[in-house]
């Protein structure tokens, strides 16, 4: 059993940057792929992009490509994703998954992820 979960959410202005966290316990090393999602209100989810288990991959869908960056922190076991240039279209609950050994190639597939977190609310506005 792994616990995910996320941090780092918030209000933030247009243009603004923000980093969201995604914490997996207990140590996993370099077992889990983590991919993050996000859900605007009143839309389907959708993957936003994904880091192998051995941190070779990275994956973003390409609307977002340029934007948004995930890395990881093995030390702590922790998954980012840091997102600037933000719009108010980005407002919505991002959410990140576990998938054991998960190498991204098909990150945009939910029912590969074991483990989910409970996602967080970023909101951009003025």
């Amino acid at each position: 059993q792994v616990d995910v979960a996320e941090s780092g959410g918030g209000l933030v202005q247009p243009g603004g940057s923000l980093r969201l966290s995604c914490a997996l316990s207990p140590v996993t090393r370099n077992y889990y792929g983590v991919a993050w999602f996000r859900q605007a209100p009143g839309k389907e989810r959708e993957g936003v992009g994904c880091i192998s288990h051995d941190d070779g991959i990275t994956v973003y869908a390409d609307s977002l490509k340029g934007r948004f960056t995930i890395s990881r922190d093995n030390a702590l076991n922790t998954v980012y994703l840091q997102m600037k240039d933000l719009e108010p279209e980005d407002t919505a609950v991002y959410s990140c998954a576990a998938d054991e050994w998960g190498n991204c190639e098909t990150y945009t597939l939910e029912y590969e992820y074991d483990f989910w977190g409970r996602g967080t609310q970023v909101t951009v506005s003025a």
